[in-house]
């Protein structure tokens, strides 16, 4: 039986970040919400210093937190600070919220083959940011890509993915 795990990620709106990540094997359950900020409790109308963020919980005897950060880096574009699409300020930055030290190398080495590949005209600005609390968003927020089909995003698949070459 295996215990499920969990990651943070943050990289522009978080509708199309979760309607992608969603669907990778392995990956069980999606929840959006706010994370990495000043306020406790915070709402989409105050939520000082956080980002819209995903809280994905997967399965690792079917994926890794290599796999899923390999993802990530495929459906937003990592190299626009505090920028995804339309969406701009830090509450849409890139960022990958590391719950040890174990995780943060992992994504420091993803960062790094991102940033060999070439693949964007420039540099890696997602930061890694210690795990603080996640606060779930408003119910409207929650699957709202899958209630409201044809809505906004700025994510799709740009890259196959970095790890098939390294």
């Amino acid at each position: 039986m295996s215990i499920y795990k969990k990651v943070v990620l943050a990289g522009g709106c978080f509708w199309g970040l979760e309607d992608l990540l969603r669907r990778q094997p392995g990956v069980m359950n999606t929840e959006v919400g706010y994370t990495g900020g000043q306020n406790d409790n915070p709402t989409y109308h105050n939520h000082p210093g956080h980002a819209e963020a995903v809280e994905i919980t997967y399965d690792p005897e079917k994926t890794s937190y290599k796999n899923i950060l390999d993802f990530f880096f495929q459906i937003h574009n990592p190299t626009t600070l505090n920028r995804q699409g339309n969406d701009r300020g830090t509450s849409y930055r890139s960022a990958i919220f590391y719950a040890n030290d174990e995780e943060k190398a992992v994504a420091e080495e993803i960062i790094n083959i991102v940033n060999k590949s070439a693949r964007w005209p420039d540099p890696v600005v997602t930061t890694l940011e210690p795990y603080t609390p996640f606060w779930s968003a408003e119910d409207y927020h929650q699957d709202y890509l899958e209630r409201n089909p044809g809505g906004y995003t700025c994510h799709s698949i740009y890259f196959d993915s970095y790890l098939k070459k390294n």
